[in-house]
């Protein structure tokens, strides 16, 4: 969006210097290096809101000071507007801000000795003006823009670095909180994607299939038999291919974030729609995604039968259907002559209503309010209703339009239960978002009184953990706009939540996660079961 804050708002057309060459920026509260933003009133480093939240503590305490600058992906943000800020002043403050952080950090990581970088730094600042510069008051010397910067993260001889106990168990620290996931950079509103494949990716089950397949571009290959003179179309292109790629770079654990270029780029020849860096839906994408890959896969690899118990076109079933198929019954009843009609309809996730009674409420609850609960989502989803007017049935029986209900049914459960919370809406021409907090537990969601009973299938209706979940994943969007706004994701690996926000991974309390207003929940069946042949590693 663009702000209107910024000509106020934004003071500095450089940023400090840095006092530690290893370390690039730290937060002026705790010290810590990660996910640091600075703010482009006064110049101060603090860390973000899914870490400590200084910089937002910090906007509180002094209103003006609304905009600040990420260090690391360099997107620009408003805590008054609460968007991501596309625009810049008059004068393109915020883009010499940006290439004044981008050129710091490049000149930090190749200084061998900043000890010479301090000697000269009068005559570095008047040049490369890297100090911290105000707009239009002079700038600050090198003493006042490192006076944040604790004693402790300043660079001593190799000898004190080496025999410094606290710097060693900071590192065994990291190296136990640092996830082996890579974060994914950001290359233009692209958080909509990296938080859809970081929260695929700690699926254990179809992360460890799809990074297990062989290379497919041959297999493709071979059966297209593509001669240099023809081009490939959008069918020759495999999407699966590159996730593949994409996974196995993720958990590599070798960088602390890749760049899903080549991802991004088969993304835009098959998908038109999401040409360009404007912000995608998540959940779109995600549909998209899997239905894609599921499509792949059919051509590409062989099955043993063709009468699969799961979803599929021809009855054939994928790793895709075989994880997140389930399976609708519609029931539709005729009010005049009581005839039933029923029809089964296979599902990758399901959408769910904000109840009424939630969804006009403001995003902050009152005291004494009820909350909205995931259950109440689900039961507004599979209740009786009476069709409107304008949706009136063509009863068979009848041989006429008729009045009418119609409930859902969960026939069959899948094994990753994706759901998706519909929090946009239209009112008038514009899409409305819904910030409702809506309860959901991390453990334990019972979908029993959801299915049908009775059910002679392979997924059919079992009770106890054959009908009951946990959360692995779930998907968050921050802002107010549907077309605006950032995407980030918790997710569980080995016992441990992790918040991924682009390029950065960090630790994170099951508290933080069951707060968040939740857009996609990602829930694992506690008895998964899927077919023998998907659980080998041969697919000649």
């Amino acid at each position: 969006m663009e702000c209107p804050h910024l000509e106020e708002a934004v003071q500095i057309l450089a940023p400090p210097t840095i006092a530690d060459t290893k370390t690039n920026f730290v937060c002026a509260v705790c010290n810590t290096e990660k996910n640091p933003w600075i703010c482009t009133n006064c110049g101060k480093i603090h860390c973000g809101r899914y870490v400590n939240g200084h910089g937002k503590l910090h906007n509180e305490e002094n209103p003006n000071h609304s905009v600040c600058m990420d260090c690391e992906s360099f997107a620009v943000f408003c805590y008054a507007c609460d968007e991501f800020v596309i625009n810049d002043t008059e004068q393109g403050h915020l883009d010499k801000l940006r290439r004044h952080v981008i050129q710091l950090l490049m000149r930090v990581d190749t200084c061998p000795k900043h000890e010479h970088c301090d000697e000269n730094s009068e005559n570095n600042n008047s040049q490369n003006r890297t100090q911290l510069t105000l707009r239009p008051k002079s700038r600050r010397n090198s003493t006042e823009s490192q006076e944040n910067v604790p004693h402790s993260k300043r660079r001593n001889s190799t000898e004190t670095q080496e025999n410094d106990p606290k710097r060693k168990r900071s590192k065994k620290e990291d190296r136990i909180s640092r996830p082996r996931s890579s974060g994914l950079r950001n290359l233009g509103n692209t958080c909509f994607m990296n938080a859809v494949l970081q929260s695929l990716s700690n699926i254990q089950q179809f992360c460890g299939y799809i990074k297990q397949l062989p290379s497919l571009e041959e297999k493709s290959t071979k059966k297209k038999h593509i001669t240099r003179k023809a081009s490939k179309t959008e069918e020759d292109i495999l999407l699966i291919e590159e996730v593949r790629k994409t996974l196995v770079a993720l958990w590599q654990g070798t960088k602390g974030a890749i760049s899903p270029e080549s991802l991004f780029c088969v993304i835009w020849k098959v998908v038109p729609r999401f040409r360009g860096y404007q912000q995608q839906d998540a959940h779109e994408f995600m549909r998209y995604l899997l239905d894609r890959l599921h499509t792949e896969l059919l051509s590409l690899l062989p099955y043993p039968n063709n009468n699969s118990p799961f979803i599929g076109p021809k009855g054939k079933s994928t790793i895709v259907t075989a994880i997140f198929g389930g399976l609708l019954q519609n029931e539709v009843t005729c009010l005049e002559c009581r005839m039933e009609s029923k029809k089964h309809d296979p599902f990758l996730d399901l959408s769910l209503d904000i109840p009424p009674q939630f969804s006009t409420r403001s995003s902050k609850i009152k005291e004494g309010d009820p909350v909205c609960r995931l259950e109440d989502c689900l039961s507004s989803f599979t209740e009786l209703e009476e069709l409107e007017a304008s949706e009136l049935y063509m009863c068979s029986n009848c041989k006429k339009k008729q009045r009418s209900t119609k409930k859902f049914w969960i026939r069959r459960l899948p094994n990753v239960l994706c759901l998706h919370i519909k929090r946009f809406r239209w009112q008038s021409y514009f899409r409305v978002k819904l910030d409702t907090f809506v309860e959901f537990p991390l453990k334990d969601l019972n979908m029993n009184k959801y299915v049908l009973n009775n059910l002679h299938e392979t997924r059919g209706s079992g009770k106890g953990a054959a009908n009951e979940y946990d959360l692995a994943a779930a998907i968050v969007h921050h802002g107010s706009g549907a077309g605006s706004g950032h995407y980030t994701a918790y997710a569980q690996h080995d016992g441990q939540w992790f918040n991924f926000n682009d390029s950065t991974v960090t630790m994170c309390e099951e508290q933080t996660v069951a707060r968040c207003k939740a857009y996609i929940l990602f829930y694992i069946r506690r008895e998964f079961k899927i077919p023998d042949y998907f659980n080998g590693t041969s697919h000649r």
